[in-house]
């Protein structure tokens, strides 16, 4: 829990869960060594750090690493202790990075599993810390097969609360060839997050029109992409052919939303005969099933007007707080003074712990009030 501003001069102490922790194996050592089985551990695969665009300053917050040089995010000790410890979170939502959409879709799903059995052996099932963590299964959408094999694997685990994909991708989401992931992820009972990659396989260009010249650039204009698989998925009729399907765009862009609705909406009021297997309004089908981790670089910041800007679309109801620990835009929970404590809650913990089956955020805030 967290000591945070009221709105009034005063502080509350409010429950926090983090909804966008990154974790990693040690090494390409650690990960071909006690994960990956033959013929994947022989084969080629792009390094974490394979990136076409680094932050100035390194990628990674300081102190992350593990205690005799483990990759950042690595130690399951080291993340409890910044993130319980040092920082009153109750919860983290693990989100393996892994290396996006490889050429081969086999070898995208072997190292997606691999991810996998390491988050739920090292960290979900820690001694001392598995309580508090919940995990994401990492994915593969260009390998269907593949994907529903990792999700009957790990659907009855009671710490996995959702699925993973990457931003990255061949085609856009709402696109047919996908449908059987979306279906397979309701039938479970798990949201999906996409979450921008590291060490891309395939990397295809950050913006529709090639690439950017500057880091600066090319983290401006990522979050685009989020908004152009929402719209296709919203134009196809996902979400009206599956009303208990839920997507967390895990990399932000929530600021990006309403300008974009509005204008689909303004498309959509006169033309809806258009797309009769999507017959609502565009922004209707954003309720339930639309979310955002907001991080350090969402939003107007601490501003006068933040609470209402927060309150367009209904992007109070959306976004749920994420520190992208260990990377180096750790967001240190800076909520602004003009949300009301409704808004303040749902940003820290009201949110996630709905769409995650979360009840520690209930009972911490209860023993709050005591």
């Amino acid at each position: 829990m967290r000591d945070l501003p009221d709105g009034a001069g005063g502080v509350v102490r409010t429950p926090v869960i983090d909804a966008s922790v990154h974790i990693f194996v040690e090494s390409n050592k650690d990960l071909r060594r006690n994960f990956l089985q033959e013929p994947f551990r022989s084969r080629g695969f792009p390094d974490y750090e394979m990136d076409w665009y680094g932050a100035p300053g390194g990628e990674y917050a300081p102190r992350t690493e593990g205690p005799d040089g483990q990759y950042p995010g690595s130690d399951p000790a080291v993340a409890a202790q910044h993130l319980f410890g040092d920082r009153g979170v109750d919860i983290a939502i693990l989100h393996p990075m892994t290396r996006g959409i490889m050429p081969d879709r086999h070898l995208g799903s072997a190292l997606a599993a691999a991810h996998n059995e390491m988050m739920v052996t090292r960290w979900l099932e820690h001694a001392e810390f598995g309580e508090r963590f919940r995990g994401t299964i990492r994915v593969n959408p260009d390998d269907i097969t593949g994907a529903l094999r990792e999700i009957d694997k790990y659907r009855n685990h009671p710490r996995v609360v959702q699925l993973g994909i990457p931003l990255q991708s061949r085609e856009l989401y709402g696109k047919p060839q996908f449908w059987p992931l979306w279906e397979a992820a309701v039938d479970a009972g798990l949201p999906v997050a996409v979450h921008f990659e590291v060490g891309s396989g395939v990397m295809l260009p950050p913006t529709p029109n090639g690439l950017t010249r500057t880091y600066e650039q090319y983290v401006g204009f990522t979050a685009l992409n989020f908004l152009y698989h929402l719209m296709n998925m919203i134009a196809e009729g996902v979400f009206e052919k599956w009303p208990e399907l839920k997507f967390v765009w895990a990399d932000g862009a929530a600021d990006l939303l309403t300008p974009f609705i509005w204008r689909m909406d303004c498309f959509g009021r006169p033309h809806l005969e258009q797309t009769p297997w999507a017959p609502k309004m565009p922004s209707d089908y954003l309720p339930g099933h639309v979310f955002f981790v907001e991080g350090s670089l969402d939003g107007p910041g601490d501003v006068e007007f933040a609470g209402e800007w927060a309150g367009f679309t209904g992007k109070d109801d959306m976004v749920m707080y994420g520190s992208s620990y260990p990377h180096w835009q750790l967001n240190e929970l800076a909520v602004p003074g003009a949300y009301s404590a409704e808004q303040r809650d749902k940003l820290c913990w009201r949110n996630a712990a709905a769409l995650y089956g979360i009840e520690v955020g209930v009972t911490a805030n209860e023993e709050a009030r005591l």
